[in-house]
């Protein structure tokens, strides 16, 4: 409706110059109409000036409100002006659309207000940055947690915490890390996670991160009174029968008031029993030997020794290596290798990991009929996967979540050694072990590797 009202007033005054323009050619010719002519162009003169006025008028009110958009300014008026009805219904129009553009505005405002207000309540630390250089956002915990007011620039934050930014700029995108911060004489354990990504064609760095030395602490005091509760427990379970037995050959050896039995007193059934008493001591030390052999092997995983391995070559190689002892066992292995990926592993803890998951699947699947472990590649989201897969009896809902702790066993002469020790290795390599089962419906084990 403004628009057409606009142009039809429009082509009246181009209408009107055009009959003006006519009449002063009409007379131009004529001496004697000197002062008719004056005042025709007179008038021409002052319709092309109303005409630039009338639509120059427009474009500067246009020109106003797009840059009362541009600059968020909704103070700006369009009201108390006469130019007529056409323009008073497009400032109408105008203080519409600002009226919008306000509310808005103002939506926008509390949205970002409410969300502050959850972020700073928040007992995690919240760091955005835009473009490596701009600070966006920083929320309270942030501050607490590293004693820094709010800084601008990232520039400002590396001179204020040089420790913090410096571990935050070796992380990779979607990394998480364990750091340790000295932050006013007071040692924190940071647990950080770092997040890029972009919208609308600027990047941002997303940093997460909370202190988590209590639990951290609380966690340590339990796995020592775990730890000293199994210790204890194998500890005993050899040392007593090894006691039970000294005493048992002393008591063979003297026969009373403190006096020893001479070699001619000691008949064949006490040599008989002594020595069966020292072969059960042995047998006994040496598998308190091991235990602690185990233990030191839990404790000290080498370094890595990375090495590019083509993932189907090595579950090839590692099926070669199995084959022959799982067919004693009528136990067949399948290799679904469809995704092809190179891994930068330890080729040989790799190995030890895989050769740990396939001889369990081994013993899960005694007296199961039909026995088979299937080895799998691919892809899952930013992963690499490698799955080994039975289908013998699982494992127990009850002792699924305990089969990565030391020195539990679902198996009678089990150490409880090798799938804790197999995620420490996975661990190392910056991925995980995970498992999936149901109690007779066979397990399921996930070597995850992160891209």
């Amino acid at each position: 409706m403004v628009s057409k009202r606009f142009s039809l007033l429009v082509i009246v005054r181009i209408t009107l110059l055009m009959l003006t323009l006519t009449g002063l050619a009409f007379i131009f010719a004529k001496t004697e109409l000197f002062f008719n002519q004056i005042i025709l162009l007179s008038i021409v003169i002052i319709q092309v000036a109303e005409l630039i006025r009338f639509i120059t008028f427009t474009n500067r009110e246009l020109a106003k409100l797009l840059l009362a958009i541009r600059y968020s300014d909704f103070s700006i008026s369009f009201k108390g002006k006469k130019h007529g009805k056409s323009f008073q219904e497009l400032q109408d129009a105008f203080v519409e659309i600002i009226e919008a553009f306000k509310k808005v505005s103002v939506e926008k405002e509390a949205q970002f207000r409410f969300l502050k207000v959850i972020v700073d309540n928040v007992n995690v630390g919240i760091i955005a940055i835009k473009e490596e250089h701009q600070i966006e956002l920083m929320n309270k915990t942030a501050q607490n947690l590293l004693g820094v007011g709010v800084p601008n620039y990232w520039k400002q934050l590396q001179q204020l915490s040089p420790q913090f930014s410096r571990e935050f700029s070796e992380m990779d995108d979607n990394e998480r890390k364990l750091v340790e911060l000295n932050v006013k004489d007071d040692k924190l354990q940071i647990s950080a996670h770092v997040t890029r990504l972009k919208i609308l064609n600027f990047r941002y760095s997303i940093i997460t991160f909370q202190n988590i030395k209590s639990e951290i602490e609380q966690k340590e005091i339990e796995a020592w009174h775990k730890l000293i509760r199994i210790l204890t427990h194998e500890i005993m379970n050899s040392v007593t029968p090894i006691t039970s037995l000294t005493e048992t050959m002393q008591m063979m050896l003297h026969k009373g008031e403190n006096l020893e039995k001479s070699i001619d007193e000691i008949s064949e059934e006490d040599l008989a029993d002594i020595r069966f008493s020292l072969e059960t001591i042995q047998r006994r030390s040496e598998g308190l030997l091991h235990f602690v052999d185990d233990y030191r092997k839990l404790t000290r995983v080498k370094n890595l020794d990375k090495e590019r391995t083509d993932a189907i070559e090595l579950l090839e190689n590692m099926a070669q290596l199995m084959k022959p002892e799982l067919q004693k066992e009528h136990i067949t292995l399948e290799l679904h290798l469809k995704s092809a990926f190179e891994l930068s592993i330890d080729r040989k803890l790799i190995e030890q990991v895989l050769i740990n998951l396939i001889t369990n699947a081994k013993h899960a699947l005694k007296d199961i009929e039909n026995p088979r472990i299937t080895l799998r590649t691919y892809f899952r989201e930013s992963e690499k996967v490698i799955e080994v897969t039975d289908n013998g009896m699982g494992i127990d809902e009850s002792k699924i979540d305990q089969i990565f702790i030391p020195f539990f066993s679902t198996k009678e002469q089990g150490s409880g050694i090798g799938l804790s020790l197999s995620k420490q290795i996975m661990k190392k390599h910056k991925g995980d072990l995970t498992v999936k089962s149901e109690s007779g419906q066979g397990a399921s084990f996930f070597l995850v590797f992160k891209y």
